[in-house]
């Protein structure tokens, strides 16, 4: 239905029971209870340093207001490994890169043999000597490697991040949820951006709280969160993108990643080009070394984040917040990209809609920025009417 002030307060109201349509209960239903983590006796001191694990991932859970903190086991070696998984069901695998005489990779894969689904991670410390051994070893049976930085907010994202992938079929495709798609083959720099990235989503989801919804509406909303879906070569991005393009929030890509086996330099560039060719207003960014393509960026509107910039994480999560519908709505004069005025809230917004002129209007439903806005909110019947 599209939107129009003549059907406004009839339609575009908050006190009508929408959340009854979506099923939020039927969101999130894999979760990751049990992780079973392969370490030394030295790399696990170093992991723990002022807290035990459990302890320190429970922290991480209620500061952010999050439910359901899986519980942590250890092995320090591979045999302690084999009898914990005969013994208990476990959700996830991390190991360690130095486990003794046995090395992560092989571990993955004695494993993935005996419990062909069950996710494996590899956390290592980063060096150039750990970056030449991942260069040069066989990571099939690997999900995802992880740099530790010391801070446990990695590990609340190796679990989201693995949970979001479990989820997204249903999720996505069949209730609605949104996804970001994260573009980025450097270990080193997607450790570092998701736990930023997942921090701010959660923020923003406590930020909603306050939005007149009851407690039970609270904790559903909570599960219609973003997902973040990681791709690390071409094939895979474009792959995510074509299967949940109508529910993608935003692309964020690194400039240089594999494509067809092979690092291209200009691979983002190409992504982004063929991604804007189906949806002309998705939000891109770009993330490059070097300043090479900006000409390139700008004639497909990408924007550009350079990676050696002192402010990245900050310039990251001040692009996302602006573009990806979690700040205030912004109402601007289509033709001197002017602020006219701008909601904090739903509340707001339904005020703000009565006045704003008409031509704003009609600019932001063109450009889908209402849509994405109320979406990010997981109100996806109330985004329906600006389509």
């Amino acid at each position: 239905m599209a939107y129009t002030k003549s059907n406004y307060n009839e339609e575009f109201a908050t006190d009508k029971h929408y959340f009854s349509d979506i099923s939020f209960n039927k969101l999130m239903q894999k979760r990751i209870n049990n992780v079973l983590l392969v370490c030394s006796t030295y790399d696990a001191f170093m992991l723990e340093e002022d807290g035990r694990i459990n302890e320190k991932i429970f922290n991480e859970y209620t500061s952010l207001n999050l439910r359901y903190p899986p519980q942590f086991s250890r092995a320090s070696s591979s045999a302690m490994a084999f009898d914990l998984l005969g013994r208990n069901h476990y959700d996830l695998v991390i190991t360690m890169l130095n486990i003794g005489k046995v090395d992560a990779f092989e571990l993955a894969n004695k494993i993935k043999k005996n419990y062909p689904d069950k996710p494996i991670v590899v956390l290592t410390h980063f060096s150039r000597e750990v970056s030449l051994k991942l260069a040069n070893e066989d990571l099939s049976s690997i999900d995802y490697v992880f740099s530790w930085l010391g801070n446990s907010s990695l590990l609340l994202a190796i679990i989201k991040l693995i949970e979001d992938k479990m989820n997204a079929d249903y999720d996505i495709e069949e209730v609605g949820a949104q996804a970001i798609l994260l573009v980025e083959d450097s270990v080193r720099y997607y450790s570092s951006y998701l736990p930023n990235i997942y921090k701010l989503i959660f923020e923003q989801r406590n930020e909603l709280m306050a939005e007149g919804l009851n407690d039970h509406q609270k904790t559903m909303t909570m599960r219609a969160r973003p997902k973040i879906l990681l791709a690390k070569t071409y094939e895979d991005a474009v792959m995510i993108f074509e299967k949940y393009k109508n529910n993608v929030l935003g692309v964020i890509s690194d400039m240089s990643f594999p494509k067809e086996g092979k690092i291209d330099r200009e691979a983002g560039i190409k992504l982004c080009c063929m991604i804007r060719s189906e949806i002309r207003q998705m939000p891109l960014l770009l993330q490059s070394s070097d300043d090479t393509g900006r000409e390139a960026m700008a004639v497909i509107r990408a924007h550009y984040i350079n990676k050696y910039s002192k402010t990245l994480l900050a310039d990251l999560r001040k692009y996302i917040k602006e573009n990806y519908g979690f700040g205030d709505f912004v109402f601007k004069d289509p033709e001197s990209e002017q602020e006219l005025d701008r909601a904090t809230n739903l509340h707001s917004l339904q005020v703000k809609l009565q006045n704003v002129p008409e031509r704003s209007l009609e600019y932001h439903v063109r450009n889908n920025h209402f849509t994405r806005w109320l979406k990010a909110r997981a109100l996806f019947p109330l985004a329906d009417l600006f389509k």
